[in-house]
Parts: structure tokens; C-alpha cells; sequence
């Protein structure tokens, strides 16, 4: 098997996370500069610390967009109503990065990972499945007012043994009012158990430490691009290094994972193999990537039905997945992959 340990641990985090805000700002400036102009090449990274969010970043584009605007707006959807001080300093692309990216190179070094597996409907492993359901179904509590005393911020934490889970924690954000044992009883009934299902055998945490009241900004730092397993495979696989959120495709830390996990979803999805990892590495400004490999789940190489069917250059990248929409705020929590809705999520027929 490619990760498959007897006992693991994936977590998630909710969009209301700091680190998640981060992503969510830049990816929601990525979207806004690619409304404006489809060809604008963007990279953002985002800082939010105590009432002031600093956004910087490179980028080349005809668009203009109103940062402090649309970093407020990203907090009051998420669910803090406080106005933030916002500090840009976001200045043009190097002209010695876009010599290689105008002749259809890579925007950078890299390795990038794409994975699979058949044991969900989503292609991914359990805890991950779960780790997300539980943190988006905290948000679907509060923002629907079923749970009227959680507040934006928190966490989920599967841990799987022999293919079920034995530990569920959850931490979530919540008003001064609320008792201990309330919060258990609510979280279980609503949340817990209609994701996980029978609990007769499973211990549930919830908020560890008895209290979390304080979240967000007004708790912790946060930074763009800190919650890349929770973005990925939850750490069961290997990882490039490079995050997803605020960059536009030409950036293959992005968009050569979504084509590594669209052609390890379709492996599998086609039958071909049960568990599949794709590997795959570039040089800034080439076009051709400088590696390409596939195996299953016995460790057989299958790169000749990848390189078959998938071409992984950056510009077909980019027009294979139709990637120069303002498609990316909706990616920035709850993961990059096992979305019906997303372009390397599709399934097609392999030759």
C-alpha cells in the first residue's frame, strides 16, 4: 500500500481557522484579479495578527482591486463583524520570472503530489473524508443558527485504526454562556454522530483545554499557505512544499497538483488501480517537466498510463482544467480535492 498504516491521525480546520482567513483573502484577491483579467498572473500571501492584516505579493495584471474591501468582505462572510486595518504592499511581477512563464514555462521549481484511493466516494482516505465533514459541518451548524452559541473558529481530528474511527476531537469557538456539558451534548448529537455514525465504540474530545471562547485573529496569528496537509492528503502522502492559495495556475505548486490529483483520481475511478500517487517535477521556465512518475498500490509502476493520458506541461495544464476562472476562494477551506465541483475532480474515460 502507498500509506495505509494501521492507526493514523488528519485533521481539518473551519473557514473562521486564522490560517484559513489567510487563504481565503488571497485566493479571494487571486479570483478578483482574474474577473478583471483572465491572463493576470498572481501570487499573494497574507499575514493577520490582532486587528491588522498586511497582504503582499507580486503580480502582473490589468485589474485593480480594492484590497482593504475585499479583506473585510472575506472576514463578515466567514463571520467576524470586526473592521480589520489592512496594510497592501503588492508591487509588479520580476521580469526574470515571466521571461519563462511567456514562453509557457513552469513559474517555478517543484514537486508536486496527486493521490487516490478506492475505500470513498470521494477517492480519498477516510480520515480525511471525515476530518472535513466534521470541521464544514461546525460551519453549517452556526451559520445556519442550528447551534446559535458556536462562533467562527475551529478544529477536527479524526484518528483511524483498522479502517474505522476510535478518536473523534473536535474544538470549536463558542460564547462565554455556554456550559461544558451542553457543547458535548449538542456537538454529539448534531454534528458527531450523524458524520461518523455509531459511537458505541469511539471516544469523542471536545475543546481539551474546557474553554474556547477567544478565536480568530483576536486568539492567534495567521499566514497564508501554513495548512497545506489540511489543503492536501492530510499528511498520509508526501508534499511538495508549496502551497496552493494565492496563485494563479501558471504557479505549478497549484496547478500541477490539481493535474497530479486528476489523473490519480481518473486511475482509480477507471479501475486501473486501487490507490495511485503521481509524482511530478519542474524547472522554472521549462516547459517539460523535468520528472514524471505513477505507481499503485502494490508499488508497480503505471507512468505509461498517466504520460498516455495527461499532459502535464503548464499551458495544457492550464486550458485541460480551464483554470483561468475565479474559481479559487471556494478551495481555500475544507481542502482542494474530493469536491464534486471542482475541474480536477471531474471523472473521465482513460484510453
Amino acid at each position: 500500500m502507498i500509506y495505509k498504516p494501521t492507526t493514523y491521525a488528519v485533521e481539518s480546520v473551519t473557514s473562521g481557522h486564522p490560517d484559513k482567513i489567510c487563504d481565503q483573502i488571497a485566493d479571494a484577491i487571486l479570483d478578483e484579479c482574474l474577473k478583471q483579467d483572465a491572463s493576470s498572473r498572481v501570487a499573494i500571501e497574507a499575514f493577520g495578527s490582532h486587528g491588522i492584516i498586511i497582504v503582499g505579493g507580486e503580480v502582473t495584471t490589468k485589474s485593480w482591486v480594492d484590497v482593504p474591501a475585499v479583506v473585510n468582505g472575506v472576514l463578515k462572510d466567514i463571520g467576524y463583524d470586526d473592521h480589520y486595518g489592512v496594510i497592501s504592499n503588492i508591487v509588479g511581477q520580476s521580469p526574470d520570472i515571466a521571461m519563462g512563464v511567456d514562453a509557457g514555462g513552469a513559474g517555478d521549481q517543484g514537486i508536486m503530489y496527486g493521490y487516490a484511493i478506492d475505500e470513498t466516494p470521494e477517492y480519498l482516505p477516510l480520515g480525511v473524508v471525515l476530518a472535513h465533514k466534521l470541521s464544514r459541518g461546525l460551519e453549517e451548524l452556526r451559520k445556519s443558527r442550528q447551534l446559535l452559541w458556536l462562533k467562527p473558529d475551529g478544529k477536527s481530528e479524526v484518528i483511524i485504526s483498522n479502517g474505522r474511527a476510535t478518536i473523534v476531537l473536535v474544538s470549536c469557538q463558542h460564547e462565554e454562556s455556554i456550559e461544558h456539558a451542553d457543547m458535548q451534548k449538542d456537538i454529539t448529537k448534531n454534528l458527531i454522530a450523524p458524520v461518523v455514525g455509531d459511537l458505541s465504540q469511539v471516544e469523542i474530545l471536545l475543546n481539551p483545554t474546557g474553554k474556547f471562547v477567544r478565536g480568530g485573529f483576536d486568539a492567534d496569528t495567521g499566514l497564508t499557505g501554513r495548512k497545506i496537509m489540511v489543503d492536501t492528503y492530510g499528511g498520509l502522502i508526501p508534499h511538495g512544499g508549496g502551497c496552493f492559495s494565492g496563485k494563479d495556475p501558471t504557479k505549478v505548486d497549484r496547478s500541477a497538483a490539481y493535474m497530479a490529483r486528476f489523473a490519480a483520481k481518473n486511475v482509480v475511478a477507471n479501475g486501473l488501480a486501487k490507490e495511485c500517487l503521481v509524482s511530478v517535477a519542474y524547472a522554472i521556465g521549462r516547459a517539460e517537466p523535468l520528472m514524471l512518475e505513477a505507481v499503485n498500490e502494490t508499488g508497480g509502476n503505471i507512468t505509461n498510463v498517466v504520460a498516455k493520458n495527461f499532459d502535464f506541461r503548464p499551458q495544457a495544464i492550464i486550458e485541460r482544467l480551464d483554470l483561468r476562472r475565479p474559481i479559487y476562494q471556494q478551495t481555500a477551506a475544507y481542502g482542494h480535492f474530493g469536491r464534486a465541483n471542482l475541474p480536477w475532480e471531474e471523472i473521465i474515460s482513460l484510453s
